[in-house]
């Protein structure tokens, strides 16, 4: 588990950007975390995984304090984050070379071994040998997700991890997503993307540095109005629930997908004797 405990902090020279955080984040659950611009989840990402060092506050990863110096070594791999521009984080053009570079210090059988499945996971195994350069901007989000995945982390940040990508690469990092979850990682997933919302198992809104709520995901269809308020667009799935609900036809889903939206409808109007 994660444990971030009263947490602030602000750049140089600029106003407060968190403000006094406290928030979990359980092993094997997806949470999402969303606000406008300049609301700090970015900063959020970047103080758990050890890009930003923490001043005010503490953040315990399985109750090791990441802000002490002698636990950063530690904890080096037990945490990665993905950005959301693959471009900005290649380092050699070289798929194989790429992903081995983080694996120092380990026998070439191993590296081979992590390598081959981190990028099964990423569904681009095919590709180990290739450049990067011959690859789409979601295919090269999906191998920064496999250099992660290599160190064996026990959890994954991705900060507006398909931003950049095409509607189809996005479908293809959702479900890797999904995935990653099944098999027992836990993901913090910063985001402003309304499908993203949908994959989490919580959601934190920030606004101004604060949390101003939290939602399980059972919950999202009753908070929708609530987070329109805070300039937070809705899943277009949530909003058809939200129609049905005012028309008296109120439907539990568990995924929030349109296969499962009209499996629901169908069998509530069978149950009905509606033809």
């Amino acid at each position: 588990m994660i444990s971030v405990k009263n947490v602030s902090f602000q750049y140089k020279n600029s106003n407060l950007i968190l403000d006094n955080l406290n928030f979990n984040v359980y092993e094997g659950e997806i949470l999402a975390i969303v606000g406008k611009n300049g609301s700090g989840k970015s900063t959020i990402g970047k103080l758990l995984s050890g890009i930003l060092k923490l001043k005010n506050g503490q953040i315990l990863i399985d109750h090791v304090d990441i802000s002490h110096k002698k636990n950063e070594a530690k904890l080096q791999d037990t945490i990665g984050i993905v950005f959301q521009n693959p471009e900005n984080q290649i380092i050699f053009n070289n798929i194989y070379d790429e992903l081995s570079f983080t694996l120092k210090g380990l026998s070439p059988n191993e590296v081979t071994q992590r390598i081959d499945s981190s990028l099964e996971k990423v569904n681009m195994l095919e590709f180990k040998n290739k450049d990067l350069y011959t690859l789409s901007l979601g295919q090269k989000q999906r191998i920064m997700i496999a250099e992660i995945l290599a160190k064996n982390p026990k959890y994954i940040v991705l900060d507006e991890p398909t931003t950049m990508i095409d509607s189809l690469g996005k479908e293809k990092i959702y479900q890797i997503i999904r995935d990653l979850k099944s098999q027992g990682y836990t993901i913090i997933c910063i985001t402003n993307l309304a499908d993203e919302i949908l994959l989490a198992d919580r959601t934190l809104l920030l606004n101004s540095g604060k949390i101003a709520l939290e939602i399980p995901k059972e919950e999202l269809c009753n908070q929708t109005e609530l987070l329109k308020s805070y300039g937070i667009k809705v899943p277009t799935i949530l909003e058809i629930l939200s129609e049905l609900r005012q028309a008296g036809i109120d439907l539990k889903l568990n995924d929030y997908t349109t296969t499962e939206l009209i499996s629901a409808l169908k069998g509530k109007y069978k149950n009905e004797g509606c033809h």
